[in-house]
């Protein structure tokens, strides 16, 4: 698997805004004090953290080792060193059989090579009577205002990058798809945005993707495979600010969203 966004700071700095309550209330009916979760894709770990102080014991779980050394910094830096870090693949998690009540995974399904097998994983570990949660983002679906042309073009790119690294952009309209391919019938499936339209939020959604365009794995990438010159990225970067300063600027992100009950 080939991250597309890569871990510099402008991808950092938007992951770390990421909480619960803003990206896993979907979840929360279905936690208790008493449940042990597992958290795929655990990233810089502020969901994971929070997650934390919810349920009784949380396993995070990453592909890299670079990756979970995120994880286990910010679970340091808010004094949850005790939660289990390890490194392994979602296509074949290394627990045994019905191990946890909850898996959750956020943003996660639009990078792996196969969510089928994923969630047939996901489901396996999970107890009979827990539940798994998936959240992801559904990038063809993403509007704003006003329609800068060099928008529809970083759409464009951004999505034939991940495609090329073997993931599905558009995953949050597939997840029930996929869920039913792996034999999952019991499920609840909603949706959920986020929303940028004030000057702060504009500025900050803005400016980070004006700095991940221009100076991410994601921008090497595209120029390494030459879908974009630097020039043309700068471009790109460019509009997210003119986006980002103008008054009437918004942005909608919609994201698909499952619990699936395990029989």
């Amino acid at each position: 698997m080939t991250y597309t966004h890569g871990h510099a700071e402008s991808v950092l700095r938007s992951h770390r805004t990421r909480t619960v309550e803003n990206s896993a209330a979907y979840l929360l009916p279905y936690l208790r004090p008493d449940h042990r979760l597992l958290d795929v894709g655990s990233g810089p770990g502020t969901i994971t953290a929070d997650l934390a102080r919810l349920v009784g014991e949380v396993i995070a779980l990453e592909i890299t080792d670079e990756a979970a050394a995120l994880t286990r910094a910010e679970l340091d830096r808010q004094g949850l060193a005790r939660i289990d870090v390890r490194v392994g693949d979602v296509h074949a998690i290394d627990l045994p059989d019905d191990e946890v009540d909850v898996v959750h995974a956020h943003q996660v399904l639009q990078h792996v090579a196969d969510p089928v097998t994923a969630l047939r994983e996901m489901a396996r570990v999970t107890r009979p009577g827990g539940v798994v949660g998936v959240r992801d983002s559904d990038y063809a679906a993403f509007a704003w205002y006003p329609g800068l042309p060099e928008l529809d073009r970083w759409l464009e790119l951004y999505r034939d990058a991940a495609r090329a690294n073997g993931g599905e952009p558009d995953a949050g309209r597939h997840l029930l798809a996929w869920a039913h391919a792996a034999g999952l019938d019991d499920v609840t499936a909603t949706s959920s945005t986020w929303c940028f339209a004030t000057p702060d939020t504009r500025a900050w959604w803005g400016g980070m993707w004006a700095d991940r365009i221009t100076g991410t794995a994601l921008a090497d990438q595209l120029v390494r495979e030459r879908r974009a010159s630097r020039d043309e990225l700068r471009e790109l970067a460019d509009a997210w600010l003119a986006w980002a300063a103008d008054p009437d600027g918004w942005i909608s992100i919609p994201h698909g969203e499952l619990v699936i009950r395990i029989g």
